[in-house]
């Protein structure tokens, strides 16, 4: 492997780059690791995280390879099967194959540091790397990133004003901004080999209730594991995952993640949002894994569906 990616530096045949499989000539993009020269066109793309291959997938690229959230499973089921046709899997999250990463001759390979930080050197030996400093939390950022390195900022705006467009709508159904605010929205995760999550400020879900203008409970107000990213519960302590609203979800088998024990205790059933019958399960490849614009779409489909019925 290391005389493989020792011989990169030549590129793939004789006399070419990696960057000539790409149209057109680099441009210069800031990432975590410093500036990074990538194809203006790149068109062998490797991403190496869910956000990125929702990022990749919003505007209209489709990866040549990329990892799976979990070992033996496919791409995140989401996204539109039709535009991942073809994309080589390369590996888990966190644990990609080089091998595989090589021998698809990538000009450009999206990641973020959290996942692949001690990787880096041996990634940009194959081709222009680009890394985001973490993942969830800053997804709009990154995806700017990404926008800027597959060469797609005209296309990243439109994203976000449709977007934009689309969190107003879900807002106005729900009776406006003043309504909203009046709602406390809870994001519960139950988790197979794990304790119980509740979400806080600082997960990527949070961020588009905010958007929506939702309000949070207390627990998620003052969740301080994983930096602000959830308050990790026993089963005793489920109820502080209470809200007027709940959005509940499992990582692996609901049996197994503590789901099915949970919802069938007292504790549970005490709960307001159980008692008002304002709990909604909900996909957890969707409302947690997958990280983009694409995933907040059908999330903001769904949160009206929900909340209006």
């Amino acid at each position: 492997m290391a005389s493989a990616l020792a011989l990169t530096a030549c590129g793939p045949g004789s006399g070419t780059s990696r960057s000539d499989n790409a149209q057109g000539g680099t441009h210069t993009v800031k990432t975590a690791a410093g500036p990074v020269d990538v194809p203006d066109h790149p068109k062998r793309v490797v991403v190496l995280d869910t956000a990125e291959l929702d990022s990749a997938v919003t505007l209209g690229v489709k990866p040549v390879g990329a990892t799976t959230a979990q070992p033996g499973k496919p791409f995140l089921d989401y996204l539109p099967k039709d535009e991942l046709k073809g994309v080589e899997n390369v590996g888990v999250i966190a644990q990609p194959s080089l091998e595989k990463i090589l021998a698809l001759e990538p000009d450009l390979i999206l990641t973020n540091k959290e996942r692949d930080g001690s990787r880096y050197d041996e990634l940009s030996k194959i081709a222009p790397t680009v890394m985001t400093r973490s993942t969830g939390y800053p997804w709009k950022e990154n995806f700017q990133v990404h926008a800027a390195a597959l060469g797609k900022k005209a296309e990243a705006e439109k994203v976000l004003a449709d977007y934009a467009e689309h969190t107003a709508r879900v807002t106005e159904a729900l009776g406006g901004k003043k309504k909203a605010a009046g709602i406390e929205a809870g994001v519960l995760r139950f988790q197979e080999g794990a304790d119980t999550r509740v979400y806080g400020e600082k997960a990527y879900i949070a961020t588009i209730l905010k958007d929506v203008g939702l309000s949070r409970p207390p627990a998620a107000r003052q969740a301080e594991d994983f930096g602000g990213l959830a308050m990790e519960v026993s089963p005793e302590q489920i109820d502080k995952g209470d809200a007027d609203v709940l959005f509940y979800t499992s990582y692996g088998d609901p049996a197994k993640s503590g789901e099915k024990k949970a919802v069938a205790s007292p504790l549970w059933k005490n709960m307001r949002a159980v008692e008002n019958d304002r709990t909604f399960h909900v996909e957890d490849e969707l409302w947690i894994q997958g990280i983009g614009y694409t995933a907040a779409d059908r999330i903001l489909d769904e949160l009206e569906a929900d909340l209006t019925q």
